[in-house]
């Protein structure tokens, strides 16, 4: 079996958390921030039970790649689950714990991709009408 790409990796966390309804999920790359892992991934969860759901996934479609998992943290009480793949660290929040720690602001220096299954609305730009349509002053 091929060993995935830290790039193919995130790939994988992303689409397991996806696959199974996770919500916010946040890629955030801190390569130059610290040396513990190279990537952040973090989604939020409905539940106690959909966290726990969401960071098994993780962590076995993880397993089924040949990637190596350092360890799980949180399992528990499911609030907040911690998946450490080595180079890529997945945090699974409930929205209540998510928002206390803010995370994304902890890792506000690093560069992040696009959120994947937003629960906020998509902001759009109102798009002003072609001078020709405008009324004339």
């Amino acid at each position: 079996m091929k060993k995935l790409t830290t790039t193919g990796k995130k790939k994988l966390v992303i689409e397991a958390l996806d696959a199974i309804k996770a919500r916010d999920i946040q890629a955030i790359n801190v390569t130059k921030l610290t040396s513990i892992c190279d990537w952040i991934i973090m989604a939020s969860a409905d539940s106690a039970r959909q966290t726990k759901a969401l960071a098994r996934h993780v962590r076995d479609r993880l397993r089924e790649s040949g990637s190596s998992i350092v360890g799980v943290e949180g399992e528990g009480t499911g609030e907040w689950i911690l998946v450490d793949a080595g180079d890529i660290v997945a945090h699974v929040m409930q929205p209540a714990v998510r928002s206390y720690y803010n995370l994304e602001e902890l890792w506000g220096e690093g560069r992040f991709d696009k959120v994947v299954n937003s629960s906020e609305p998509v902001k759009t730009k109102k798009r002003r009408a072609p001078p020709s349509r405008r009324a004339s002053a």
